[in-house]
């Protein structure tokens, strides 16, 4: 298995701290091409840039994440705007809202994901969507805010298949991860089936949501063979089409020649 793509990933995560390096090898080793890392407040952003800096196959998406929105300071923005401009950063994300942890207030959450669909808009880079327990009102901005004019990724897709048809027709990819693989995972694994192939997308979100049989461990980049082997079997389809068809996707949606 070669040319996998990982479209999200934290390997900047203090989980990693003790064997980054060979997390990475092991990653090269198990067929990954090329990395997506993840920077989403103002202590991983910095650190995803020195990832994206010191390796050739990792690319950074750069975003402020919902849980954090209360943080957000003046200028914080401003300076994520200006990074989009590295030719490394390719999307504006994990953006969205999360209903789920009571950390920001929802007003927040939604301001903040606003302005930050305005800098994608103004950048022309796509974003990627946090959603956890916010489907109707994740649709409803990225609708009002015509976020179909960039488009994106529905990161790590729980949502049913009603809401993945509305964000299909904006424009957005549908990334599937670990839980698609537990053996209770029914409604992510219809959702897969119906999802066209050229929508699709793999990723680990690495070190949460290891897959099976590795669940409620820390999750690493190696591991989205696993996701891709049960995108193959639900498909129908052999696990190196599944490969290229979601690997040339990512390469589109996210602009990299």
């Amino acid at each position: 298995m070669t040319g996998l793509i990982d479209t999200h990933t934290h390997l900047d995560s203090t989980k990693f701290d003790n064997d980054r390096d060979e997390v990475i090898a092991r990653a090269r080793e198990a067929g990954v091409e090329l990395l997506f890392n993840v920077g989403f407040n103002r202590e991983t952003i910095p650190t995803t840039m020195e990832l994206v800096e010191k390796y050739p196959f990792i690319y950074g998406i750069i975003g402020w994440h919902p849980t954090d929105s209360v943080d957000l300071k003046e200028g914080d923005l401003d300076w994520i705007e200006s990074l989009m401009t590295h030719p490394k950063v390719i999307a504006l994300g994990e953006i969205g809202l999360d209903y789920y942890w009571d950390t920001s207030p929802k007003d927040v959450q939604q301001r903040v994901f606003r302005e930050q669909i305005a800098i994608a808009k103004r950048t022309r880079k796509p974003i990627v969507i946090h959603n956890r327990d916010a489907h109707e009102d994740v649709v409803r901005i990225l609708r009002e805010e015509n976020a179909a004019e960039v488009g994106g990724v529905m990161h790590c897709y729980s949502g049913s298949w009603e809401t993945a048809k509305k964000c299909l027709d904006m424009n957005f990819y549908i990334s599937f991860g670990g839980p698609v693989t537990f053996k209770n995972a029914r409604v992510p694994k219809e959702v897969l089936a119906q999802v066209p192939l050229d929508r699709l997308l793999l990723e680990t979100d690495s070190p949460y949501l290891a897959p099976h049989p590795h669940r409620g461990k820390r999750n690493e980049s190696s591991f989205v063979t696993l996701v891709a082997e049960t995108a193959a079997e639900i498909k129908g389809r052999t696990v190196d089409e599944i490969v290229s068809i979601t690997s040339a996707n990512a390469r589109k949606c996210f602009h990299i020649s």
